[in-house]
């Protein structure tokens, strides 16, 4: 038997070219995130607290990418609560 769609608003998942708009949404930004840390080479110096440590600027921005990236998908399950 199949399955016909009502045509309500909820029944269909929005594709592009049979791709979810979800997954080459999440491909634009990853390749813009890595455009932006390859666009930042230069040295910086962070400061924490006690000490001070001097590193390329897009190993910064990754290891801020890659925090952010495991933050979210830590908490993504607290959202329905």
């Amino acid at each position: 038997m199949t399955k016909i769609s009502d045509g309500s608003a909820g029944s269909k998942r929005s594709e592009i070219g049979g791709i979810p708009t979800r997954y080459i949404g999440i491909g634009v930004l990853g390749v813009l995130a890595v455009w932006f840390l390859f666009a930042n080479l230069d040295e910086v110096k962070i400061q924490f607290w006690v000490f001070t440590v001097t590193t390329p600027l897009w190993i910064a921005l990754l290891a801020t990418l890659l925090a952010g990236g495991a933050l979210g998908w830590l908490l993504k399950g607290r959202r329905g609560r």
